[in-house]
């Protein structure tokens, strides 16, 4: 199963507000979904984006992609530097 990082749209009319899920990469933008692992409101002043950095990490290391968008909230969030850093195991975290 191809598994995406992407965007639920959720909130009102002319007042956006975006939850940040895995899902298949089959499924609609708001249909069904795996998990959601944060939150992003780019109306408020300032912008609120609120991301579980263990969750993305994980899902980032099963091979879940990131759409343009999550990637640069991501970044912005400095978890995307971390994807490739994070041992396997804990016997690795040990070995090093």
């Amino acid at each position: 199963m191809a598994t995406k990082i992407r965007l639920k749209r959720v909130g009102a009319k002319k007042n956006p507000a975006y939850r940040i899920v895995i899902a298949d990469s089959r499924s609609p933008r708001d249909g069904r979904f795996i998990e959601e692992i944060g939150y992003y409101q780019p109306v408020a002043n300032p912008v609120i984006v609120d991301i579980n950095e263990e969750k993305a990490l994980y899902w980032l290391s099963k091979g879940a992609q990131a759409t343009d968008t999550v990637r640069a909230l991501l970044k912005k969030a400095g978890i995307w530097e971390k994807r490739n850093t994070q041992p396997e195991t804990a016997a690795e975290a040990v070995s090093e």
